[in-house]
C-alpha cells in the first residue's frame, strides 16, 4: 500500500500539521537535511527549493519526530498517518 507523491498528499501532510498547531514554512536556508524544526514554535521550516516530493518526504521525517494528537485527525488525515506509520513499521 503506498500513495501518490502529488499535490493533493503535499497538501493532506500539511494539514496534519496544522491540527497539530504547527506551522509548515517553505523557506531558503542552510538546512543540512532540506529541513528544521523550532520546537518552542511548532514550526517545520522546509527548503522551497524542493520538488514536490522532496518536500512529501521532508515533511514525513518530521512526522517521525514530532509528537501528533491522532484524535484530531479527520478521517482521510488518519488515513495517511496509518499508513505512514505503517510503512515505517515495516522498514
Amino acid at each position: 500500500m503506498s500513495f501518490k507523491y502529488n499535490a493533493s498528499t503535499l497538501t493532506l501532510l500539511e494539514s496534519i500539521f496544522k491540527e497539530n498547531h504547527y506551522v509548515v514554512r517553505y523557506e531558503k536556508g542552510r538546512f543540512q537535511s532540506g529541513y528544521c524544526i523550532l520546537q518552542d514554535k511548532k514550526v517545520a521550516v522546509v527548503n522551497k527549493f524542493f520538488e514536490t516530493e522532496a518536500r512529501i518526504n521532508a515533511l514525513i521525517e518530521i512526522l517521525s519526530q514530532i509528537s501528533i494528537d491522532v484524535s484530531l485527525l479527520d478521517e482521510k488525515q488518519l488515513k495517511l498517518f496509518e499508513q505512514l506509520a505503517q510503512q515505517k513499521l515495516e522498514i
